[in-house]
């Protein structure tokens, strides 16, 4: 298949394509030099492609890479699951989900998510590449270096878990910044919510209010689809813990975490690393659950240092 790239409409380094995966539809941007190596960007519950900010993907293209980042279903401009979801009881597959147990029926998990990146890759053509998620993309990312090793060269993780039983929750101002509902479906109150969100699991004093604003405000106007972040969540509680999977991971691995993350505690990052045979965790003073561009330099050196590992 030969996608049909047009310019993106956020960023004049990258283009964007429609990927098709079975029934569904990804939107897809990319970037840099077409013979550079790859890096596919997995990003995490609820949130559109556009959180792998500019900033963040034009490092990674000047370091000499070729960059695609992508709505996952249910978000962003990619397809939303039409079918109507089962109904879950959240006490019990929160139960569940801290014991590390996989519950069965929700409308899809993270192992579905997985395929759907694979597939992105094998849409593009792309036989194998350098792979980065943050959060839930993280743990998609395992999942994919897991059980698609052949598509996966390194592995880099952001912020994330693989859910082992008994590590620490969010904390609940964090929790619930992010399960938390806007005061209604107004754009003003979405803003509102969306920036007590951004306050709460964010780097501090590293952004304007007026900044947080104006990115809030493009997400919403780009795409709004609480229904599926609400699908995404209950494919997360529904996935169960990754330490297995975690054994099965070949590909050179770093975990990155912030120190300040008070939505999933630097001890996730630290588990994840520990699960996976000869990576390497690295906590980031100060940084906080998201991609400050202060932070971008260190970031981007890290996750390259890790994938030139690939060569040695």
């Amino acid at each position: 298949m030969t996608a049909l790239f047009t310019p993106s409409p956020y960023v004049d380094f990258m283009q964007q394509t429609t990927i098709k995966v079975g029934d569904l539809d990804f939107h897809v941007e990319i970037g840099g030099k077409e013979d550079a190596p790859v890096v596919l960007l997995i990003m995490g519950l609820g949130a559109q492609m556009l959180l792998w900010r500019e900033w963040f993907c034009k490092g990674l293209i000047d370091a000499g890479y070729r960059v695609i980042r992508f709505d996952n279903r249910d978000i962003g401009l990619s397809s939303k699951m039409r079918v109507k979801s089962p109904r879950l009881n959240e006490t019990k597959l929160m139960a569940r989900f801290t014991l590390g147990l996989k519950t069965e029926g929700a409308l899809y998990n993270l192992y579905d998510l997985a395929n759907d990146a694979k597939g992105i890759l094998d849409g593009l053509g792309i036989a194998k590449a350098h792979v980065i998620g943050a959060s839930m993309g993280g743990m998609i990312a395992q999942i994919l270096a897991a059980r698609h090793p052949e598509k996966v060269e390194s592995l880099g993780l952001l912020f994330t878990s693989n859910n082992r039983a008994f590590l620490p929750p969010p904390f609940p101002k964090q929790f619930n910044a992010l399960t938390g509902r806007p005061a209604s479906q107004n754009e003003e109150d979405l803003l509102k919510h969306a920036l007590r969100l951004f306050d709460a699991i964010g780097t501090p004093n590293q952004s304007t209010v007026e900044s947080k604003l104006d990115f809030a405000r493009m997400l919403f106007r780009r795409s709004y689809s609480p229904a599926g972040v609400m699908r995404q969540y209950l494919g997360v509680l529904s996935t169960g813990s990754l330490t297995a999977e975690d054994a099965k991971i070949t590909a050179p691995t770093v975990v990155l975490h912030g120190s300040l993350d008070r939505l999933l505690p630097p001890a996730h990052g630290r588990a994840t690393a520990k699960a996976i045979k000869g990576s390497r965790f690295y906590l980031i003073s100060g940084m906080g659950h998201d991609l400050p561009e202060a932070y971008t330099p260190v970031l981007v050196r890290l996750f390259t240092q890790n994938m030139k590992a690939t060569k040695a």
